[in-house]
């Protein structure tokens, strides 16, 4: 949560810096704040869900929600992801090949690709 927290307080100062045109100010935060909230969603259900190989289908949807608000909201998924494997290979002791395939995962999501890709059979429809 303090992750969730920080990088929408962080994306909120980047966009009120005059970084680009893209960022066009209080859009670009807007849609990166409720691109982290995407993010979010997509971890609080993956941890409810409980279920075993479902991992990438709620990475692959949590980017593909947050990038569908926009330029915003895909620059969050991109560093809430980036972050969070880092931390998994860093700290958490998985394995290169994992955080590669969440990688894999993360960008189709964020390109728009259908996260149903990776839904394993049987997860409950709620997801």
């Amino acid at each position: 949560m303090k992750l969730f927290v920080y990088l929408v307080l962080l994306s909120l100062l980047c966009a009120s810096a005059d970084m680009s045109p893209i960022f066009e100010g209080g859009r670009f935060a807007w849609d990166a704040a409720r691109g982290a909230w995407d993010m979010f969603r997509a971890y609080k259900d993956m941890r409810e869900a409980n279920y075993i190989g479902a991992d990438k289908y709620f990475h692959a949807r949590g980017n593909y929600d947050a990038a569908q608000r926009g330029p915003g909201g895909a620059w969050a998924a991109k560093v809430i992801s980036d972050a969070r494997e880092r931390w998994q290979s860093d700290v958490s002791g998985r394995g290169a090949e994992d955080t590669r395939a969440d990688q894999e995962a993360n960008e189709w999501g964020r390109s728009g690709g259908d996260p149903n890709r990776y839904r394993p059979a049987g997860l409950p429809s709620k997801y």
